[in-house]
């Protein structure tokens, strides 16, 4: 199964490269061009995954090994040639921009995603606090009901 992810990040690098080779000199913007850029990360990004989730497997083989280290140089590879034809079509420096805000945007998810958990920790320790606070409230009441009663219950009688 992981051969099978690993294949397929590396079947979507290619296929994302290859795209972007054939349309590079006709696209009039980036845009044009985006969402197989977004193919071409998450492709490698998925043969990453693979072959880290394998490297904990006891997978010592020479074939596995070897095949895991060409696949992540040969995504690698089509990372470059996308870079340098990127650059060529648009422009010095455009690929380092598209890969600094994609840097960035990555930090920002990530710090969204860590202040909405400490937010949700937040409330639910708030929720308990107002639990906490009803339990000793009703407690304190039928404690205070119950003195209540027993001082009427002995002055009647």
């Amino acid at each position: 199964m992981v051969v099978t992810e690993i294949l397929t990040g590396i079947a979507l690098v290619k296929q994302a490269t290859d795209f972007i080779k054939s349309n590079i000199n006709t696209v009039k913007d980036i845009g044009d061009i985006a969402g197989q850029i977004d193919d071409l990360f998450r492709g490698e990004q998925e043969a990453q995954k693979a072959r880290n989730k394998k490297a904990g497997v006891d997978n010592f083989s020479v074939n596995s090994v070897a095949q895991e280290v060409i696949d992540a140089r040969l995504a690698a590879e089509k990372l470059r040639e996308v870079s340098v034809l990127v650059d060529m079509r648009f422009g010095p420096g455009t690929w380092a921009g598209i890969v600094a805000e994609r840097a960035k945007r990555i930090q920002q998810a990530k710090e969204a995603e860590k202040q909405r958990k400490i937010e949700q920790a937040r409330r639910e320790h708030q929720f308990w606090e107002n639990v906490k606070t009803a339990a000793i409230v009703v407690g304190a009441v039928i404690f205070l009901g119950g003195c209540l009663l027993t001082v009427m219950l002995t002055s009647v009688g």
